[in-house]
């Protein structure tokens, strides 16, 4: 698969990217569902696709704090009430944002963010793992942003 990086791009006006969380939005401070903004969507593109994924948790696939599917390509935030729009299971199982959690005193970890924009409709609510194998060759474009937390 060839890589393309262009204009696609995501932030949270709630989170500032390489920095650390802010407190409400982990799950020490009650798993505030952070907003979520993005822009540049490819030519082709039918659906983004939005997962928060933590490689730093100490298990074979680090830790997915959230999966959106849906998302439709004209919007320019992530709204999870829009029609069509499908939050899928988390690393816990339980379709919903879970916040930074890592075990007291692991060292930092980095929540990225990512988002992909797809040329075709993801079908159900595949898990993180389940939608790179499956969706790999759909991917038009892809950016992330990257926080921190600790405990």
């Amino acid at each position: 698969m060839a890589l393309f990086i262009d204009k696609l791009a995501i932030s949270s006006p709630d989170i500032t990217a390489l920095e650390r969380f802010p407190v409400e939005f982990t799950a020490d401070g009650g798993n505030a569902v952070p907003r979520i903004e993005f822009s540049g969507a490819p030519e082709g593109t039918v659906e983004f696709a939005i997962i928060c994924h933590d490689p730093d948790a100490p298990l074979p696939n680090g830790f997915t704090h959230w999966v959106v599917y849906g998302v439709p390509p004209g919007a320019g935030s992530l709204d999870t009430d829009a029609e069509g729009v499908r939050v899928a299971p988390n690393g816990a199982g339980f379709p919903i944002y879970y916040g930074p959690e890592p075990p007291v005193g692991h060292g930092l970890h980095h929540y990225y963010f990512w988002i992909y924009a797809l040329g075709r409709p993801v079908e159900g609510e595949p898990s993180r793992e389940e939608f790179l194998e499956r969706y790999g060759d759909a991917v038009i474009e892809q950016a992330r942003f990257v926080a921190v937390w600790s405990r």
